[in-house]
């Protein structure tokens, strides 16, 4: 039979083992997008072999959205793994204070991440 007390870490470790699922699956779906918008962006660049005559001016108004669109994402990437790696940090602090017995004479609860 299962106390409530065992119970409960193992909820709490499926919860992280969730949480750090969903923002890998996350991370890689971005970068992903990002090789998609990198293509795009590329596919639009003029060729630089090809001679470009002076008197046609292109104006290209998709590739700057392009542009802020993919480094919106490398911005969130980055917040994404700052946040993963947090999320494993706090994990491998609560694993060992596990092993070693908790937090002995202290009445602190572990700091939670927001």
């Amino acid at each position: 039979m299962h106390s409530v007390a065992n119970a409960q870490p193992n909820r709490r470790n499926n919860n992280h083992s969730s949480v750090v699922s969903d923002l890998m699956s996350l991370i890689d779906h971005m970068q992903a997008s990002m090789k998609l918008i990198e293509r795009v962006i590329a596919s639009e660049l003029p060729l630089g072999d090809q001679e470009t005559n002076e008197n046609v001016v292109v104006l290209d108004d998709v590739t700057p959205c392009y542009l802020k669109a993919n480094a919106a994402l490398h911005t969130c990437r980055a917040g994404l793994e700052v946040t993963l790696h947090f999320l494993t940090s706090a994990e491998t602090m609560i694993a060992a204070s596990r092993q070693s017995g908790g937090m002995a004479g202290s009445d602190r609860r572990p700091a939670r991440f927001v």
